[in-house]
């Protein structure tokens, strides 16, 4: 690592030196990226394919809102025709369904728990059901006891807890009468508005078997006696209520454990796969149209406009030289470092008070790391940045509140006896009465506030300077949403206030006005889109990385702390797969989210395009046709992979499969962050930095 500083060290130095021509030539570059990006954000909108492709997101995904919304709640009524239609074409494979909602049908299903058949009427006119049942044996089985019944009601219970194990075919009737009928003499003629009889035939198989997962501990082993339908036919079609009350159950099983998940879950339920597979392609298309025009807009630039390493640094040291006049610093440039790596940026700034700064460490590293955004911002650099800022030399400590340090330099030990003290005596009671009034002028301007509260001033003096540091908090609830002043329009205003109440320090002395607002955090004061944070054990202080600020509503969207973790764990996987997709391109964009494997997916997948420098249009269509076809293949499979597991008694794994695909989903995403997180705060520089500056300044 130390040859690795070296170099860096060495390069920094280099940029900041005598070599003109090369700073010249990076300069006019920088020059013409700046000029080129202030042109390109006037652009009206919509105006590129990007942005038409998320007027279409925002389009379709309104329009899926209004459709599940709308099933769910009843608005197209109780209708079986759009499963009965679709299950009729190429997109089921099974028989067509039977349309059950306007005609008179028999349910009929085994209930393994209570062990009994149950039988129900549907649909059935007004009037008094009569409901015969007839079983009979198939095969070596014996006639079960009872083997008929009748009762007068639309429904009913055949227990068949006693019968053998066996085949047996059950004949349900259904007839139904009006309500004066005799039913003791009842004739075809009294049949409610001459309705006929209503007849299903099905067959079911009793059988015992062992749990195949009865090895694990919260599997039940005991031997069970099932029920199956044998052969019941066409299924029921689904209504449009049951089926928009699903596409929200498979949306959240989607979002909340993936495609998997999602498909395993409709599976078991019996939810048509042609439903599933339009669920999981219209959440595709959603998040694809949404998501990645504004990916691409705010993270997409032209070959030309694209930050080097060394543009970088040189913008980089063009902040640092600008606050060091600013802020009257001094930095040593020997002990600067700068490493842009992958995944962050690490700035590394050692400076020292001078007899004309009026800013603390904190305060010094709020200002370069705003300016240090601010300039990222505009040349599209949304790498975190890591900013250490240490204070150095004989004058490196100043408290604000007792104004020690503050506009003076350190005397050394033998220059002490020849100071003169005698203009310092004659003006201090001077000085002393101005320090007072400007303290009486701070506290007026913050008693005119009711929206703030004063919790420190300081004010210093000295022949031509006056020194005001006040600390201060919102007095509001709620204030990190409701207050909205900054830090510098504070600053500017309490300068405007006290400069009226005392007139008399207009052009004579300068007055400078620091303000911190205890509530407010690193973020605040720098400026940043969104900040990351890790504590380290044995360190007072939190190591951040800030993220430069992204303009518009979508950069404001990205960078809130939910879509902000999911978009950095997406970039950092996308990363990992990068030199994949580099050799196989398209096509292998397409496999990529095509095969089933944690981490891959439209989004990853639009990540991934991006960062290899694809086309828009390209990564669009490798990103929707291998989603589209992951979809396809899950719903299209999972009927079948249900009915091996009910065929093999493996039941009980289902609810387990879908809980590993949740838990694994869960745990990829966990560790994926874990692993940037590390990555991300690696001490590269850090240990180096201060070891640097022991070396030259001494423990300090």
């Amino acid at each position: 690592m130390g040859s690795k500083n070296i170099d860096i060290d060495n390069d920094s130095t280099a940029e900041g030196a005598a070599e003109n021509k090369p700073i010249d030539k990076v300069s006019k570059e920088l020059a013409g990226i700046r000029k080129r990006r202030n042109s390109d954000s006037k652009r009206r909108f919509p105006s590129a394919i990007e942005d038409w492709t998320l007027l279409a997101g925002l389009g379709y995904g309104a329009l899926y809102a209004m459709l599940l919304f709308g099933m769910s709640g009843g608005v197209f009524g109780e209708s079986t025709s759009l499963d009965h239609w679709a299950s009729g074409t190429f997109l089921d494979s099974g028989d067509q369904c039977e349309e059950v909602i306007d005609t008179p049908w028999i349910h009929a299903y085994p209930d393994n728990d209570a062990e009994e058949l149950k039988i129900s009427g549907r649909n059935l006119a007004q009037g008094i059901a009569v409901l015969n049942w007839t079983v009979t044996a198939v095969g070596d089985a014996d006639n079960p006891e009872p083997s008929q019944g009748e009762v007068e009601k639309k429904s009913t219970r055949v227990d068949f807890e006693e019968w053998d194990i066996g085949v047996y075919e059950v004949v349900v009737k259904i007839d139904v009468y009006q309500l004066q009928t005799n039913m003791s003499n009842k004739t075809d003629d009294d049949r409610v508005n001459g309705t006929e009889r209503i007849t299903k035939t099905l067959e079911f198989e009793i059988t015992t078997s062992e749990n195949a997962l009865s090895f694990l501990p919260f599997v039940d082993s005991e031997v069970k006696r099932e029920a199956e339908l044998v052969e019941d036919g066409p299924r029921s079609c689904w209504s449009v209520t049951d089926l928009g009350n699903w596409g929200f159950v498979l949306m959240g099983a989607e979002l909340g454990g993936g495609r998997e998940t999602a498909m395993l879950t409709g599976g078991a339920a019996g939810i048509p796969a042609w439903w599933m597979a339009f669920i999981s392609l219209s959440l595709s298309v959603i998040s694809l149209f949404l998501a990645y025009p504004v990916m691409y807009k705010l993270y997409h630039q032209e070959t030309d406009d694209m930050l080097s390493r060394t543009h970088i640094r040189k913008v980089v040291a063009d902040v640092l030289r600008n606050t060091e006049r600013r802020l009257h610093i001094s930095m040593d440039w020997d002990l600067y470092k700068i490493e842009v790596r992958d995944l962050s940026i690490d700035i590394m700034v050692p400076y020292s008070n001078t007899d004309g700064t009026f800013s603390d460490s904190a305060d010094v590293r709020s200002d370069i790391l705003r300016e240090v955004l601010e300039e990222f911002a505009l040349f599209r650099v949304f790498k975190p940045v890591q900013l250490t800022v240490r204070s150095i030399g004989d004058n490196q400590a100043i408290d604000f509140e007792t104004g020690i340090g503050v506009g003076s330099g350190m005397v050394d030990d033998e220059e002490q006896e020849d100071q003169d003290y005698t203009s310092f005596f004659r003006d201090l009671h001077m000085l002393s009465k101005v320090e007072d009034e400007v303290r009486e002028s701070v506290k007026g301007y913050f008693r005119s506030k009711n929206e703030l509260l004063l919790q420190m001033a300081t004010v210093t003096s000295e022949d031509s300077i006056i020194f005001v540091r006040v600390a201060y908090k919102p007095n509001q609830r709620f204030a990190f949403f409701r207050f909205k002043d900054s830090n510098a329009d504070i600053e500017k205003h309490l300068r405007k206030y006290i400069s009226r109440e005392n007139p008399e320090l207009v052009g004579t002395q300068e007055l400078i006005v620091k303000g911190r607002n205890l509530v407010s955090t690193l973020a605040d004061r720098s400026g940043a889109g969104r900040v990351e944070t890790l504590s380290t054990k044995g360190s007072k202080d939190a190591r951040v990385a800030a993220v430069a600020k992204q303009d518009g509503l979508g950069g404001r969207v990205l960078q809130t702390k939910l879509f902000g973790d999911i978009l950095s764990t997406v970039e950092y996987t996308a990363n990992e797969k990068r030199e994949m997709i580099n050799k196989w391109g398209f096509w292998g964009l397409i496999v990529f989210v095509w095969i089933p494997f944690m981490a891959s997916g439209v989004l990853v997948g639009a990540m991934l395009g991006l960062l290899s420098r694809m086309k828009f249009m390209r990564v669009l269509w490798a990103t929707f046709v291998g989603g589209s076809i992951a979809s396809l293949t899950w719903a299209y499979t999972a009927e079948g992979i249900v009915t091996v597991m009910h065929k093999y008694k493996l039941e009980a794994a289902i609810p387990i499969a879908i809980i590993a695909f949740i838990g694994m989903a869960f745990l990829h995403m966990r560790s994926t962050k874990i692993r940037r997180q590390a990555e991300l705060f690696e001490d590269t520089l850090l240990d180096s930095f201060h070891a640097d500056i022991r070396d030259k300044y001494g423990n300090q």
